[in-house]
């Protein structure tokens, strides 16, 4: 159904068919006068937007980010873009994309939340809300994480035992060609019910199945080109099937976790926390005890930061782990450097976070996964606090900001072979890992991600144990060649449904 024909349907007669032709009358001298007053003030250029579609003429919605990143090389690191009628300011490259994320960090440092977002959240959480609520459930994310996950003993070994479960996963498929998207998911996800729930299920749980199931489906649908027009036009909502359908998932989840909080809350032992949704009832406890009426630990943010923490802390890091699998599969000769270095320097012994600084080509390896298989290419969008100032151009109060992560995954000035699998970007002449000021995968600032630490520790300590046990292979019949690294676009970029083998590494191997 086209614009035109959803307008139309709002009413009959030549009265509504004036009133439609008048809405874009309306909007198209709006547009023109905002374009011109655009060039007096110095905004950022761009296409000239037309009535009602702004640019959308140009843009392909299943693939926004490849046409954002062509529209860059016409108008440069920064320019407008009207997605219908809502206009956005797009960063492009390194340079740009830092000045703005770290050097004014505060001036670009609210969410801008669209409405599919407003109805996951409706402003509680981490993820999508801003001002006062945002800094104290932030505040909050990070200190727990790190009493529970990042840079602590205890997540470690959570990751460890973990990896021992996937590995016995892997070794049912007896080295026959399996999908890896639901292990994968499960073993991730476990880590994170472990820190936030201090909770574990088996990966024959089915309310995990379907937990995992419905935070992955969630993200596809949330990128599809239905949803990206429901953010720009709200009132289609009655005609967006995967509107309905993320709302219906995710009150399922939100049921689930609802469970799990229940049976917290019943054991609750204020003096010894288990983990992070403990830490919240407990201050949750203290404010009411106290009589304060307008605490921030209320229960729409228990719900919405521990559905942010599970969510985010799930699918971009499985999804991570997913692609190096297929990368290491589709380039042997790389994942055989990998087992080479692994069987030197900690043979059969369990990896540990410690051995990473000597293991600089699987850590490079896993650094270029990231960079390369660029799971997030547009970064969780911004919007501008105040009316700042970047490379000259004027960029508005409340002006939505969408920094092209993958322009700086790939900027050519920045990378040898940006558009190659590489793990020699992040090594020296002499082998040695290098970091890369312009690798961002999660983002930077201060609305960068707050489980980062916890992030990097399992796509290492994970990636180390697999490429310590198992050879992986196409399935038989199938080549290298023939393994398709095309991503399937949603909300991240997630590779095609795939099968691989893992082969059990023998005693002469290692």
């Amino acid at each position: 159904m086209s614009l035109t024909e959803a307008l139309l349907l709002q009413g009959s007669g030549t009265g509504t068919v004036f009133g439609a032709l008048l809405v874009c009358l309306v909007i198209y001298l709006f547009t023109i006068s905002s374009s011109s007053q655009d060039k007096e003030q110095k905004f950022p250029p761009g296409p000239r937007p037309l009535p009602l579609v702004g640019n959308l003429h140009t843009l392909n919605l299943k693939k926004t980010y490849i046409s954002l990143c062509e529209l860059a090389k016409q108008y440069g690191p920064i320019y407008t873009v009207y997605f219908g009628p809502r206009k956005v300011v797009i960063l492009s490259g390194y340079k740009i994309i830092k000045q703005a994320l770290v050097n004014l960090s505060e001036e670009f440092g609210d969410r801008d939340i669209t409405p599919i977002f407003h109805d996951f959240n409706e402003g509680y959480g981490i993820a999508f809300s801003n001002g006062e609520n945002w800094k104290e459930m932030r505040r909050f994310a990070l200190a727990n994480l790190r009493d529970f996950g990042m840079g602590k003993k205890r997540s470690e070994e959570i990751i460890i035992e973990e990896a021992q479960h996937l590995k016995a996963e892997f070794e049912k498929a007896e080295g026959k060609p399996f999908e890896t998207t639901l292990p994968i998911a499960m073993a991730v996800s476990n880590i994170i019910c472990a820190i936030v729930y201090c909770t574990r299920f088996e990966y024959s749980n089915t309310k995990l199945h379907r937990m995992v199931k419905r935070a992955y489906e969630n993200m596809k649908m949330t990128g599809s080109a239905s949803v990206q027009l429901y953010n720009m036009y709200p009132w289609i909502r009655p005609f967006v099937a995967n509107q309905k359908r993320i709302v219906s998932n995710l009150k399922e989840t939100l049921k689930q976790n609802e469970e799990i909080i229940n049976g917290l809350r019943k054991t609750l032992n204020p003096q010894d926390p288990r983990g992070i949704a403990d830490c919240f009832l407990i201050r949750q406890q203290k404010d009411k005890e106290s009589g304060k009426t307008d605490s921030f630990y209320n229960a729409n943010n228990l719900r919405c930061t521990m559905n942010n923490l599970f969510g985010a802390g799930t699918d971009t890091t499985a999804t991570t782990l997913r692609w190096g699998l297929l990368l290491i599969t589709k380039y042997p000769e790389i994942q055989a450097k990998v087992h080479a270095e692994i069987d030197q320097v900690i043979g059969r012994r369990q990896p540990m976070v410690e051995d990473r600084k000597n293991l600089p080509y699987t850590d490079a390896v896993v650094h270029e996964i990231q960079r390369y298989a660029d799971i997030s290419p547009i970064g969780a969008p911004r919007r501008t606090t105040c009316d700042v100032h970047l490379n000259g151009y004027l960029i508005k109060k409340g002006t939505s900001v969408w920094p092209l992560l993958v322009s700086v995954l790939r900027d050519e000035n920045e990378w040898e072979t940006p558009d190659s699998f590489n793990p020699g970007h992040f090594l020296n002449k002499q082998g040695q890992f290098v970091k890369k000021d312009a690798f961002l995968p999660f983002s930077a600032g201060r609305r960068s991600c707050p489980g980062e630490g916890l992030a990097r520790m399992e796509l290492f300590l994970f990636f180390a144990s697999l490429l310590q046990h198992f050879r992986f292979t196409p399935p038989p019949g199938v080549s290298e060649d023939d393994l398709d690294l095309t991503p399937v676009v949603g909300f991240t970029l997630n590779p095609i449904p795939h099968k691989l083998c893992a082969v059990k590494r023998s005693q002469n191997e290692i």
